[in-house]
């Protein structure tokens, strides 16, 4: 006997009328992103800072390791008692391709140990004196992030075929927006929370449309996405405006402080909040809208309450795992700090005051507040949309009603 075939995902069932509705709102909400990608594009304002004066180098090139050797780092005295590996390096592109040049490595923690054959990224800074323009960056990783990229998208594709293919498309262009419009934007001088709101919500639209089809479930989750970002952004520049975060709580916005003076940094800093907050908040809201739709599956003779309450039930086991989630990636991405902070046995209460810490529960408990909220609202909306059947009726009449 054969296995059975996996049963589609329902739809949510909503009268024409009621759908709709719901489409003409979204486009609505659709025409004025797109006016927001328009009035924020990126150029429209004055010239970019330049950080390149300001010593931060902005051509880096491959090379690698054919030679190494110990002694006195170049430009010191042998009695100095500093010692380098001193590690020749065989230029693969830029200006000097195929030279060779020699690049000190000082004998130190924080200096990795290279071998011949090892790539390295190099960072060239042309107007450095002679023997002193190519200084190590970084290892090559590029060939392990690419093979490991492909194995996770195969492995999407295999799992979720045309959806899989789909959702790696909404990816993709999620990240164009983020690179070719977010980021720009907030560097010639728009306003961040402005910006961020603009770029979650087409996020959003390529996503969550791309990933589940232009369905009347894709649309009650994407309107429950943004009346949930719509909110994480209020709560956002309520409590940051509380805190009085300065915004320079870490090296690079110091440096960005100095060197690009225009950029508004408790904006960057609420930009993140929201930007951050939405990849929880649509999963949130396609797996409740999902219930919804399975649930009236199941029984469509279920009143509207029975379903916000059913799809209540199910959102607050997925709100209890996903919140743990979203505390312990940001836990874990500053897991250094946590350590200094212990080390140094400061009280919990005094490790919270501190602004590097207060960001991270600020951005963590406001994403979550969002998060929570897209649960109700989505839920409602769903259940809402829905018109029950009533037993006996027919498809017909269901429709028409």
């Amino acid at each position: 006997m054969g296995a059975e075939p996996v049963a589609a995902h329902h739809d949510l069932p909503v009268p024409k009328r009621t759908l709709q509705t719901l489409n003409v709102v979204a486009a609505v909400l659709a025409v004025m992103t797109l006016l927001g990608l328009v009035v924020w594009r990126p150029g429209s304002r004055a010239a970019r800072p330049n950080i390149e004066q300001a010593g931060a180098p902005s051509s880096f090139y491959d090379a690698e390791v054919v030679g190494l050797r110990g002694g006195a780092c170049q430009g010191t005295p042998p009695e100095s008692g500093i010692e380098c590996d001193l590690v020749t390096l065989r230029l693969l592109e830029g200006p000097d391709e195929g030279q060779s040049i020699d690049v000190d490595f000082p004998q130190s923690q924080t200096t990795p140990d290279v071998s011949r054959g090892d790539k390295l990224v190099l960072s060239y800074t042309p107007s450095a004196p002679s023997g002193f323009q190519y200084q190590f960056a970084d290892r090559q990783r590029k060939p392990v992030l690419f093979w490991l990229a492909a194995l996770f998208a195969l492995a999407v594709v295999i799992l979720g075929r045309l959806r899989g293919f789909t959702a790696l498309a909404g990816l993709g262009a999620s990240l164009v927006v983020l690179l070719a419009f977010a980021v720009p934007a907030i560097i010639d001088g728009n306003t961040p929370i402005g910006v961020a709101v603009v770029s979650a919500a087409a996020i959003s639209y390529f996503a969550l449309y791309l990933a589940h089809g232009f369905t009347a479930m894709t649309t009650v989750a994407l309107l429950g996405t943004l009346a949930s970002l719509g909110l994480t952004a209020l709560l956002a520049v309520l409590f940051v405006e509380l805190a009085q975060f300065s915004g320079f709580a870490s090296e690079e916005a110091t440096f960005l402080a100095a060197t690009a003076g225009s950029i508004d940094l408790r904006g960057l800093l609420l930009a993140g909040v929201v930007i951050g907050a939405l990849g929880a908040i649509d999963d949130m809201t396609v797996t409740q809208a999902s219930a919804i739709a399975e649930l009236h599956a199941a029984n469509p003779t279920m009143g509207r309450r029975r379903l916000y309450l059913a799809g209540i039930r199910i959102g607050r086991d997925h709100v209890a795992s996903t919140v743990n989630t979203l505390v312990l990636a940001y836990a874990a991405a500053s897991m250094p700090l946590l350590v200094l902070f212990v080390l140094s046995k400061q009280s919990l209460a005094s490790v919270a005051n501190g602004e590097v810490v207060a960001i991270e529960l600020v951005r963590t408990l406001v994403g979550s507040i969002g998060l929570v909220a897209s649960v109700p609202i989505t839920t409602w909306l769903a259940a809402t949309c829905i018109s029950p059947r009533r037993p006996g009726s027919s498809d017909v009449e269901q429709e028409l009603n």
